[in-house]
């Protein structure tokens, strides 16, 4: 038997008492028994983003509140400016193209994050321009980038939006999206709220509503003004994920009996103790400056194979973490601390990783970086 360990940055584990609550009959989403399902999830996932606004519930996994916060914000030939430094900002391109507005990149090589700086002189430069789009974490570079000095420039300018993709750092990162000014947060159910992937969740500023009003990209399934009016009355505008929503119930509850402070600090405390283990083996981190607290990119040892490590972690010991993307991928390995994780994911991701280097022929002395991590990780 192979026992399984999922430390990967989504799917992440899900709690038994979700997983339980999932595995009730099913309920119709026009019923009346949904109405208060849908109301606690609508309150919860306000307090998770810290907003007194709509925070809209969709049937996707996050790229489609990444699709959706494009095409309800702004109009064919709108200027937008993006953040791109690794595999998911490069996405925000893609799909900020599809839809045929005119892009700019502040590209940044992967592995740093982007200067507030040059986001303030892009927009003076260029005052026109519409979006400003970025990743809190880049789950492909293990980077988090300033989302409270981001939102302090951007919101200078009453005809710019912050959109913020969220989607792997919210419940690791503290994201005041009121009180910093965010205008779009986007998550994903599959990553720190701790459920299987299907639902995406999208915070609105008022000042995100009004470029609504004016946008004409062509939208259908992700509308998000039909949304908006649904939620009103505890409704989605199509058939609504039952049971996920029944179990985000249970992971929001879990979160606020934990509370956002002690679950970011939980969040820190295991990317720190992971990346100090990991330099006790010796080896380097892939991030180099700002580091997420969801997950940690780690550089191949010379010589061996990134993608090796990730597949002999999960083969021979049933430990699913990340391999890399992009132009570094059998570069990179990255090993989540997200969601329903505690101390013993990082021992045994560690753990782990050094059975599998010393495995691979690679000079190492087991237990130097368990040793680390438990040192960091005792209560």
């Amino acid at each position: 038997m192979l026992k399984r360990y999922l430390l990967a940055p989504g799917p992440t584990p899900v709690p038994p008492e979700a997983l339980l609550a999932m595995a009730m009959p099913i309920i119709h989403h026009r019923s009346p028994d949904f109405l208060p399902v849908m109301d606690s999830a609508k309150k919860g996932l306000q307090w998770l983003c810290q907003t007194k606004n709509d925070v809209l519930i969709l049937c996707s996994t996050g790229t489609g509140g990444m699709v959706g916060a494009v095409n309800n914000f702004f109009s064919p030939g709108d200027k937008a400016l993006v953040i791109n430094g690794g595999n998911f900002g490069e996405r925000w391109t893609k799909i900020c193209k599809a839809y045929n507005l005119g892009v700019e990149e502040i590209k940044i090589d992967w592995g740093y994050a982007v200067k507030p700086e040059d986001v303030e002189n892009a927009l003076k430069k260029d005052p026109s321009i519409k979006g400003v789009f970025v990743q809190a974490s880049e789950t492909s570079t293990g980077v988090y980038h300033d989302i409270q000095a981001l939102a302090s420039i951007v919101k200078k300018y009453d005809g710019t939006i912050l959109v913020v993709d969220a989607i792997s750092a919210l419940v690791a990162h503290d994201l005041k999206m009121d009180a910093w000014g965010i205008d779009v947060l986007i998550g994903g159910s599959q990553k720190g709220l701790m459920l299987p992937p299907g639902l995406a969740f999208v915070g609105v500023s008022e000042k995100a509503w009004a470029f609504a009003e004016k946008a004409t990209s062509p939208k259908f399934y992700f509308n998000f003004k039909k949304e908006r009016e649904n939620l009103a009355k505890n409704q989605t505008n199509f058939t609504s994920p039952v049971t996920l929503i029944i179990g985000l119930n249970e992971c929001l509850k879990i979160v606020q009996a934990e509370g956002l402070e002690n679950a970011f600090a939980r969040h820190a405390r295991l990317a720190h103790a992971t990346r100090e283990a990991v330099k006790a083996l010796g080896l380097e981190m892939f991030t180099k400056e700002s580091p997420s607290n969801s997950v940690t990119a780690i550089n191949a040892p010379a010589g061996l194979d990134g993608q090796e490590i990730y597949k002999n972690l999960r083969v021979k010991y049933g430990i699913t973490t990340a391999g890399g993307q992009g132009h570094v991928k059998g570069k990179i390995f990255r090993i989540a601390h997200l969601g329903y994780a505690g101390t013993f994911d990082v021992i045994t991701a560690v753990a782990g990783i050094e059975m599998v280097l010393k495995g691979m022929g690679h000079p190492i002395k087991l237990g130097s970086g368990v040793a680390v991590a438990q040192e960091l990780l005792m209560a």
